[in-house]
């Protein structure tokens, strides 16, 4: 197996690693961010679009959200697209603008949102494994086929493993960074 089939073992990793921060930037902290409205979709001339396709998403404040919508006809749509997205936000019309104040988290949600991190931390840790999985099943099938060596296999097997051990450190050190952001008052 050669450094290309490690780096290629690598960037799967840290595909589930660029999920994981995906998966963050959703998830709601002290602090307004507009990528809590990445999920939602707005009814747009007869088809679902992304928020961002119909307006410009920006965070003025703090605990403020704003969306300015390109086309006067779409205000409506989008003020119920966000009211309806599960979020609990609960938007307001100014002209062709969308405010959408972000009340203070409680301490319970707060929790809640600690337990999702956790959750999404976990099901990367997971990718990572199975990426591992493959990688080792690999070079179990390259030692009987007789491409590599034992001794090979086994330095190999010991390069895969620091590969895994270095994303699951990341992804351990993302979570604990989240969950501070989020448990911030």
């Amino acid at each position: 197996m050669s450094d290309k089939r490690l780096e290629e073992i690598g960037r799967r990793m840290d595909g589930a690693l660029e999920a994981l921060t995906r998966e963050f930037t959703g998830l709601r902290t002290s602090r307004a961010s507009v990528n809590l409205l990445d999920g939602v979709k707005v009814e747009s001339y007869g088809s679902l679009s992304s928020i961002n396709q119909v307006g410009n998403i920006s965070a003025p404040e703090a605990r403020l959200l704003t969306v300015q919508v390109w086309d006067k006809s779409m205000v409506k749509n989008v003020e119920k697209a966000i009211r309806d997205a599960g979020l609990g936000l609960n938007p307001v019309t100014d002209g062709q603008t969308v405010r959408i104040p972000l009340p203070p988290l409680t301490e319970e949600r707060r929790q809640e949102l600690t337990k999702v991190a956790s959750k999404y931390a976990e099901e990367a840790k997971i990718s990572v494994r199975n990426v591992r999985r493959d990688a080792m099943e690999m070079l179990k099938k390259l030692e009987k086929d007789g491409d590599i060596s034992e001794d090979e296999h086994h330095r190999l097997s010991d390069d895969v493993q620091k590969l895994t051990d270095a994303r699951i450190k990341k992804i351990d050190e993302q979570l604990v960074s989240k969950q501070k952001d989020i448990m911030q008052v």
